[in-house]
């Protein structure tokens, strides 16, 4: 059982460094290492931030970019974004959609989004979508949990996966190409993207690009911050409650043990 456990611990030992090291020799450089309020055993989504993230999400992103696994609802979670139902039912009903059942006549017919419906995608199929933008913009639903932004078995133990971090340096990572670099027709260059460093997307963000209903200025590193929050939110959006729960888990287990400990004692007390 012993040598099965060492050679297993070996084995994962040397698939993270070699991991690791397939990582370093590319081209994709690691996450920058930006600081979240949701990071950590008791970190917290800031509710501002969520929703400046939202606008800079519905103003720019959604342009090519779904949340197909978001309802508008869940924008009401308060400990998300914390509109109000008034406010997420006005933001849906900016939004038309094609019922899933037809009128009197048989015909489908479109209606104004509900806060029980999915965010309504900007194109009608994939293909629309290719055609619109040279190539498939992926769903933001999942993304921080789909793409991690380093690797190494350590750093993503007490780090995360840095999924929000990835996003932040992708939507702040655009350079001019070295001299010696030569990339396809009408692609830009990224060292953070994860299949690049040749990215389809330009550059989505510019300073002032969106008016902060807040008074934030809306800088290019402001907005790359807020909305990698938000899409880490789609991505968990019972976080908070989750690190909740697990504290409350591990202080019960914590106790339990500590009276486990203290019957066996007086129990055994006698006993040599």
């Amino acid at each position: 059982m012993l040598k099965k456990l060492l050679k297993t611990s070996f084995t994962i030992a040397m698939t993270a460094m070699m991991v690791g090291s397939v990582w370093a020799s590319s081209t994709v450089k690691p996450a920058k290492d930006i600081d979240f309020s949701f990071e950590g055993p008791f970190g917290k989504f800031n509710k501002a931030q969520l929703q400046r993230g939202f606008q800079v999400y519905k103003e720019v992103c959604s342009a090519c970019h779904s949340l197909n696994y978001v309802s508008y609802r869940e924008l009401a979670e308060p400990t998300g974004p914390a509109y109000s139902m008034a406010e997420v039912e006005a933001i849906a009903a900016g939004y038309q959609i094609q019922d899933k059942d037809p009128n009197e006549s048989g015909e489908m017919f479109m209606r104004p989004a509900k806060p029980s419906d999915k965010f309504v995608p900007p194109f009608a199929n994939p293909q629309a979508a290719i055609a619109a933008n040279g190539a498939y913009p992926p769903d933001l639903s999942l993304l921080t949990k789909a793409r991690a932004g380093w690797t190494g078995t350590f750093k993503q133990l007490f780090y995360g996966m840095g999924g929000a971090e990835y996003v932040y340096s992708v939507l702040t990572g655009y350079t001019t190409p070295p001299k010696d670099a030569v990339g396809p027709e009408g692609k830009h260059y990224n060292e953070y993207f994860v299949a690049g460093p040749w990215i389809t997307m330009p550059a989505p963000l510019m300073d002032d690009a969106v008016t902060y209903a807040d008074g934030t200025k809306a800088t290019v590193d402001q907005m790359a911050r807020d909305v990698s929050a938000f899409l880490a939110w789609t991505a968990e959006p019972r976080m908070v409650e989750r690190k909740q729960t697990g504290f409350r888990v591990m202080l019960f287990l914590s106790i339990f043990a500590v009276l486990l400990f203290a019957s066996y004692k007086v129990l055994w007390r006698n006993v040599k």
